[in-house]
C-alpha cells in the first residue's frame, strides 16, 4: 500500500553528513538530497533533521531553504513537515488572501479520520494562534460552513451497529427524499458523528430503503459547495483511494498544474495507502499516475515525485530520470 517504507539498516547520522556534503561549498547535490529525503519515512526524515542539528549546529530546513528553489524545494520541505502541520499549512493558504480554495478544503477536511482531526486542529493553533474551525469559518457560509465545521468539531461515534444504520438511512429518507425540501442540518449530523465504517452500512442501509443509491440522492438534494463536499464525504466511505486519484487528475488535467495538491497528497499517502491510489488513478484515467506527473511536471521536482510515487531501487532509476 505504501510507496515508501522503512529503510533497511537507517542511519541518521550517515544521511545527515551525506545532505551536508550535498550542499557544503558551490553549487548543490540535487541528486544527493532526493535520493535521501524521497526515499526515508517521516520518521526518519525527521531523525535526520534532528541529527543535522546535533551534528553541525544548523538547521536542515533552512539549509535547504536556502540552496533550492521552486516547486522542488516546496515538495523537498513539506518532506520535513509533520502531516499535520503540512495539512494545516494547506487549511490555511486555502484560506488566507483573495478568495477561498473550496477545492482545497474538501479535499482535506471531508477525508480526515478523527485522530487526524485532532492532530491537525491542535497543529493549526500551534502554527497560526487561531483556531481552525474559527479561520475557515470566517471564509465560508451557509450549510457549507456548517458541514466544515461539524467535521473538525464533532466526535465521530467509533461503534459500527447494523440494527443502527438501518434507523439512522431512514432518518436520512425522511430528512431529503421523505420531505418536500431538504433538511441539510439532519445530512450534516449524521456524516459528521458517525464513522466511515458507520456510514458505509447505513448507506447500503439507504439504498435498501429507497432504491437510489446515496450520491444519486445528494445530486438532487443538493447544491453548491455543500453537495460538492458531501459528495467527497461519500466517495471517502467508500473508496477513499478513489478520492485522492480524482484530487490527483484534477490538479494535472487542463491548463497548469496544482502543485500544492500534489505535494499535499504525494507526501501524505506515501507511507499510508499511495499504491491503492495509484491502481485506482489507472483504473479510471486509463495511464499510470507516473506519467501523468512527467508530462505536467519537469527537472528535480519530477525526479522527486517519481521517486516518492514509484516503489524502485533510486540507484538504477536516477539517470534514466534525469535524461527525460
Amino acid at each position: 500500500m505504501a510507496t515508501i517504507k522503512p529503510t533497511p539498516s537507517f542511519n541518521a547520522w550517515t544521511d545527515a553528513s551525506a545532505l551536508r556534503a550535498a550542499m557544503k561549498g558551490l553549487g548543490t547535490d540535487e541528486a544527493a538530497i532526493i535520493k535521501i529525503l524521497t526515499k526515508r519515512t517521516l520518521k526518519e526524515r525527521l531523525e535526520i533533521q534532528k541529527q543535522y542539528f546535533q551534528q553541525f549546529g544548523l538547521d536542515l530546513h533552512e539549509d535547504l531553504k536556502s540552496e533550492l528553489g521552486g516547486k522542488f524545494e516546496k515538495l523537498v520541505l513539506a518532506l520535513l513537515d509533520s502531516i499535520p502541520d503540512l495539512l494545516a499549512r494547506e487549511l490555511n493558504k486555502a484560506v488566507t488572501g483573495l478568495g477561498t480554495d473550496d477545492s482545497e478544503l474538501k479535499g482535506i477536511i471531508c477525508t480526515l479520520t478523527p485522530s487526524e482531526v485532532t492532530e491537525v486542529r491542535a497543529s493549526y493553533e500551534k502554527l497560526f494562534g487561531i483556531s481552525v474551525e474559527s479561520a475557515i469559518g470566517s471564509d465560508v457560509s451557509g450549510d457549507y460552513k456548517s458541514l466544515l465545521l461539524s467535521l473538525l468539531t464533532s466526535q465521530r461515534k467509533p461503534t459500527v451497529d447494523q440494527s443502527a444504520a438501518a434507523m439512522i438511512a431512514k432518518q436520512l429518507y425522511n430528512a431529503g427524499e421523505g420531505r418536500l425540501g431538504t433538511d441539510e442540518d439532519t445530512f450534516i449530523r449524521i456524516l459528521s458523528e458517525n464513522s466511515f465504517k458507520q456510514l458505509e452500512l447505513i448507506f447500503k442501509q439507504y439504498e435498501k430503503i429507497s432504491g437510489k443509491v446515496i450520491l444519486q440522492v445528494v445530486d438532487e438534494e443538493m447544491s453548491g459547495e455543500l453537495k460538492k463536499a458531501i459528495k467527497t464525504i461519500v466517495k471517502s466511505v467508500t473508496n477513499l483511494p478513489q478520492v485522492f486519484a480524482e484530487q490527483l487528475r484534477s490538479a494535472m488535467k487542463g491548463a497548469g498544474t496544482d502543485d500544492s495538491v500534489l505535494i499535499r497528497i504525494i507526501v501524505w499517502r506515501s507511507e499510508k495507502d499511495l499504491d491503492l491510489i495509484k491502481s485506482e488513478y489507472v483504473k479510471h484515467f486509463g495511464e499510470g499516475l507516473a506519467t501523468s506527473i512527467r508530462d505536467e511536471t519537469s527537472g528535480d521536482y519530477e525526479t522527486a515525485l517519481i521517486s516518492m510515487v514509484e516503489d524502485f531501487c533510486y540507484h538504477n532509476h536516477l539517470t534514466s530520470f534525469n535524461k527525460h
